[in-house]
């Protein structure tokens, strides 16, 4: 950006010592200093802003075209739909006159035992370790573990 090297800045470094004098140098540095911080900030926020702007516009883009899309699938979902309802329509006039046919199902369901958990361990191993094969309420559970009553 700015061609200036180490010997440059010590030309106006000593040039400013001899016009401003060494008492005030100091807080004229500072200053400057203070000033150019600002003015690094202000330009960082500048692009920020910029570059925030940019991101929105891109979004609005990205959104009207999600937008196009998403009507143009509901469209196609319309059309489609309105075609299988005028094929369903045909198809029920035509078999209107037609004799109905008999429904006979060949589904017969499977009898599974979904209650049932059956495991690779046995019972009889189970039983023997004493491994819980049944679960117990919340409620059993604390009476099976409350202590004796003590009589008085």
């Amino acid at each position: 950006m700015f061609d200036i090297g180490v010997t440059k800045l010590a030309i106006v470094g000593g040039i400013a010592l001899i016009v401003i004098g060494p008492e005030k140098l100091p807080g004229l540095a500072r200053t400057i200093g203070t000033m150019l911080g600002r003015a690094r900030r202000y330009v960082a926020d500048v692009k920020e802003e910029v570059n925030r702007s940019m991101d929105l516009d891109e979004l609005r883009k990205a959104q009207s075209t999600l937008q196009e899309a998403a009507h143009a699938v509901q469209h196609s979902i319309d059309e489609s739909a309105a075609a299988i309802e005028n094929s369903i329509a045909q198809a029920q006039t035509e078999d209107a006159t037609a004799e109905p046919v008999p429904y006979y199902s060949m589904y017969r369901p499977v009898k599974k035992r979904w209650r049932a958990k059956i495991g690779a361990t046995p019972q009889w191993y189970k039983a023997r370790s004493g491994v819980r094969t049944r679960a117990l309420s919340g409620a059993a559970r604390v009476a099976r573990f409350r202590p004796p009553k003590r009589s008085a």
